[in-house]
């Protein structure tokens, strides 16, 4: 039996360089080298790490749920960090990223779910990054952001709705 199948994959981009990140049974892997840090919560924020026979403080400067944007400081220098998980990763594949930010027409889900909330109403005016909605799928509650800046025209779904792949959910302003 392996002890180093990963459960969950993220992408990192800390200070603007990309990192693939995957949880183990054993501690991480960063770029596919294994990483078995250890971690004390010192309380409020602040941390020590020790990591290959070397000693970090780090502290939770700001955390933005919403974005999944951090900045930490470790040894007092700044990191921002934004976090991808797998439903980040594939929304960018489907091409509903802020790199395609812009206008846009509409969103669809990307995946099948459940509507458990919805961020907007009629009307409302929506910026790149901004949430429009959370969709349950797998277990996951999952936030769907605007893809780019747009005027919701309709929404097509409601809090409890099921929802299929690709279904139209909200449409904006032309």
């Amino acid at each position: 039996m392996s002890t180093t199948s990963s459960s969950s994959a993220y992408k990192a981009i800390i200070n603007k360089r990309s990192l693939d990140i995957a949880e183990t049974e054993d501690g991480y892997t960063v770029n596919g080298a294994a990483l078995q840090p250890d971690i004390l919560s010192m309380g409020d924020g602040y941390f020590h790490i020790l990591l290959e026979n070397k000693s970090y403080r780090a502290e939770v400067v700001k955390a933005d749920t919403a974005t999944k944007t951090f900045t930490f400081k470790i040894n007092n220098k700044p990191y921002t960090v934004e976090v991808k998980d797998k439903f980040d990763l594939l929304l960018e594949k489907m091409g509903m990223s802020s790199a395609t930010a812009g206008k846009i027409n509409s969103l669809r889900a990307p995946m099948p779910g459940l509507i458990i909330d919805l961020k907007v109403k009629q009307g409302d005016t929506v910026k790149l990054n901004d949430p429009l909605l959370i969709l349950e799928a797998m277990k996951m509650e999952n936030i769907l952001k605007s893809p780019g800046e747009g005027i919701v025209k309709t929404l097509k779904i409601k809090k409890g709705d099921s929802v299929e792949k690709n279904q139209v959910l909200i449409e904006f302003q032309d």
